[in-house]
């Protein structure tokens, strides 16, 4: 596998890639990786494709307060581990590469960035669309996986792609869990083991509360009791909705696909997680 830190080092990659006829797949990581990036790379490990995976800890996307300073930063053990399941190249881009003296461009993305995480972050998402769009550029893929742990971040994508005509294949990979069903994530670790056994209580409240909603039962009193559940396990919960899962607009009705999307925090760490409700239900 290379690493590649310059960005005319990784378009000659890149050009090699397209000599030898390969596709480029993407799977973009801010690095602390985990099972669940992995799933990314295996899903992108398809023939005649050479798979690119970026660590990039963003600073845009981190609002004042937040965790950019303590954010896991392994390299080494990064690299391995994407070189054990099959990465071709490693791009791990300086930020004044990325964001150069006089860099002045942002890119909003009304709608699906305003709600849930984008109202208890502000401009996360304005930072998360800027960097995915320089990483589609600078790499020139032809497709890209995001987990849909961050299912918000994935609608968010999917919309700058459609809006800005850029002709790159989003794909979404299922949630990755640990066996009791907590989703993968790098800031698991900051969690210590009691908060670790508490924080079980995100998947298996919405578990029940999907499962509620998709035999008809009223969601508002669902989803007020979800809520509950979460603060007697000993989460400050941001939210637990309902929402269009194409839209992520709020009280979908049913015979559109659903989203129930969850955002609370054990100690000082915040969990997302969300579950599918089917159309059909």
């Amino acid at each position: 596998m290379r690493h590649v830190r310059d960005l005319q080092a990784l378009r000659d990659a890149v050009a090699e890639f397209r000599a030898d006829g390969a596709a480029i797949a993407l799977v973009p990581t801010m690095g602390a990786l985990h099972a669940g990036h992995m799933a990314l790379v295996e899903a992108a490990r398809r023939p005649g494709t050479r798979v690119i995976a970026s660590i990039f800890v963003n600073p845009k996307q981190f609002g004042p307060g937040e965790d950019l300073d303590r954010y896991p930063r392994r390299e080494a053990a990064d690299a391995r581990l994407l070189a054990e399941h099959g990465c071709d190249l490693l791009w791990m881009p300086p930020v004044e590469t990325m964001y150069p003296a006089g860099f002045a461009t942002s890119i909003g993305v009304s709608g699906v960035s305003e709600s849930f995480d984008g109202a208890a972050r502000p401009g996360h998402f304005d930072g998360v669309a800027t960097v995915v769009t320089k990483l589609f550029n600078q790499t020139g893929a032809d497709v890209a996986y995001f987990g849909e742990k961050d299912f918000q971040q994935l609608a968010v994508i999917r919309r700058v792609v459609a809006d800005l005509d850029m002709g790159i294949e989003i794909v979404g990979v299922p949630t990755q869990r640990d066996d009791d069903g907590l989703a993968l994530s790098s800031r698991n670790i900051y969690l210590d083991a009691e908060q670790r056994a508490r924080a079980v209580a995100l998947p298996r409240a919405l578990g029940v509360a999907a499962r509620a909603i998709a035999r008809g039962d009223d969601a508002d009193a669902v989803l007020a009791e979800a809520r509950a559940t979460l603060i007697a396990a000993g989460f400050a919960v941001d939210y637990v909705d309902l929402a269009d899962a194409g839209t992520l607009a709020p009280a979908p009705a049913a015979g559109r696909p659903r989203r129930l999307l969850a955002a609370a925090r054990m100690g000082t760490t915040r969990l997302i997680d969300n579950i599918a409700i089917e159309a059909n239900s």
